[in-house]
């Protein structure tokens, strides 16, 4: 049986869209659970748009989330360049093979003539395409635009036909050649197109399937002739659907955060985001929704894929992430917390880190995100203490000073355990106030940590000690 051989081809244009993390996802778990091979080819021909630091970031996203490649840009392999920008010499003789089968002709049009053309046919109201005006130009005529200082492009010679293939999501896709019209193959520049190169990397590079996003669907139809045009056999294609906003439209800047990047900065841990964009638009088998990347490689197969388009809820994110930090071990989300703890203005070094160990492990239920645990463990930070609007109507409340009296009462001469000192008093405090409930918990809580929400008081209570809880109290006591 065939090696399957998927690829991610993205382009070093901007910062990795969550919609193209998510196809190099379908890409890796194809390949992962195929036994085939995961390539990363960097389609870099578009120099005035391609950086450099681009490059280094999507590298480091992938590798944050673990989506390792088998072949490509620092991996050696054995169908390289995996960059584009290094096979140039490839494309301009597989050009060469095309203009001597006379399949391709130079055009000199310039786009303000293009895109006088494209006008024309939309208001006529016909289909936009390139009506041939350079294909049978006389070779007096080439030698005069030429003379005029006129670059040109090279268009493949679009025949009435007929394409069709067979895609593993969509089921049978059918085109009219009629409707498309010559399209460029190498720009101007010389720089080759993307469905040129595109086809020629998939070939030489021996790709088996090719996984993207439903926008590339009518660029499959230029494929598949360019295919036919060179004698290659095309590979098997699966055009999966597109992540799109709340209002349907295709996900962007205007619904929020879109890039890897950026959820990353946010504290989105990478096991969680990967669930996530391995539900959008794909079920697994159980219907569970809290998956491991083993599962997930197991459960995966592109023909239950859905064809419609998958929505983008961040608020679903930020559930799956909080279920990832509660079951991720102290010890480990610490090391992940760090740089969040000294964004949030915590010098690490001067944190004892057996204590800074527990106050994470009673605090780790409450997050959503990791970049919200300054505001979550302030309340162990004297320096960081201080009381809320909503802390401070409680202590506001009839009772809440006698609450505050009673329970400071107990712990001055108290002793021993803190979880038996904490309990002790707390009914201490209940048979002196003649309080109960919230009326007795609240008081205390708010004087405490100076919020009225957070993780169980006694386990707070634990890690502060009975000298800083008096001395919290000591403001409210009249």
């Amino acid at each position: 049986m065939e090696k399957y051989r998927v690829r991610f081809a993205p382009s070093p244009t901007g910062e990795l869209h969550v919609g193209n993390a998510r196809t190099a996802l379908f890409n890796w778990m194809f390949a992962r659970h195929h036994g085939g091979s995961f390539i990363l080819r960097i389609e870099d021909t578009d120099e005035s748009r391609s950086d450099l630091s681009y490059q280094i970031s999507l590298f480091n996203d992938l590798n944050w989330l673990g989506l390792d490649w088998d072949e490509g840009p620092q991996k050696k392999g054995s169908y390289g360049p995996y960059k584009q920008s290094e096979r140039l010499e490839i494309y301009k003789n597989h050009l060469q093979k095309l203009i001597d089968a006379n399949l391709v002709y130079p055009c000199y049009c310039t786009e303000e003539e293009l895109e006088e053309e494209r006008q024309a046919l939309i208001l006529g109201k016909r289909m936009p395409r390139y009506m041939g005006k350079c294909r049978n130009l006389t070779a007096d005529e080439r030698k005069k635009c030429e003379e005029e200082g006129r670059k040109p492009s090279f268009r493949f010679k679009v025949h009435p036909q007929t394409i069709e293939f067979e895609d593993l999501i969509r089921g049978e896709m059918k085109f009219e050649g009629e409707s498309i019209g010559d399209f460029i193959i190498v720009r101007s520049n010389g720089m080759p197109a993307y469905n040129f190169a595109v086809v020629i990397d998939d070939h030489l590079m021996g790709i088996t399937h090719v996984i993207r996003g439903e926008d590339h669907l009518s660029n499959t139809a230029l494929q598949m002739m360019l295919y036919r045009a060179f004698g290659f056999a095309p590979p098997t294609f699966a055009h999966h659907c597109l992540i799109l906003g709340k209002d349907r439209a295709k996900l962007s800047k205007r619904h929020g955060s879109v890039s890897a990047g950026e959820f990353r900065k946010q504290g989105i841990l990478p096991e969680a985001l990967i669930n996530y964009l391995g539900l959008l638009g794909s079920s697994f088998t159980d219907g569970r929704e809290v998956l491991s990347r083993d599962e997930m490689i197991t459960g995966f197969a592109l023909e239950r894929a859905s064809k419609s388009g998958a929505i983008f809820d961040e608020e679903k994110l930020h559930w799956l992430n909080a279920i990832y930090i509660r079951n991720c071990k102290t010890e480990d989300l610490v090391e992940r917390l760090k740089p969040f703890l000294e964004q949030a203005g915590y010098i690490i070094d001067n944190i004892d880190a057996k204590w800074l160990s527990e106050v994470i492990e009673l605090v780790k239920t409450e997050l959503t995100s990791l970049a919200e645990i300054g505001s979550h463990i302030d309340i162990f930070f004297d320096d960081k203490y201080e009381i809320t609007a909503e802390a401070k109507q409680i202590l506001e409340k009839e009772n809440a000073a006698q609450v505050v009296k009673a329970f400071s009462e107990y712990l001055k001469t108290a002793a021993g355990n803190p979880q038996e000192i904490y309990l002790a008093a707390i009914k201490y405090t209940k048979e002196k106030a003649g309080t109960k409930g919230k009326e007795l918990f609240m008081p205390i809580r708010a004087a405490i940590t100076g919020k009225v929400h957070g993780p169980e008081l006694d386990k707070v209570f634990a890690v502060l000690g009975k000298d800083v809880a008096l001395r919290r109290l000591k403001p409210f006591i009249s």
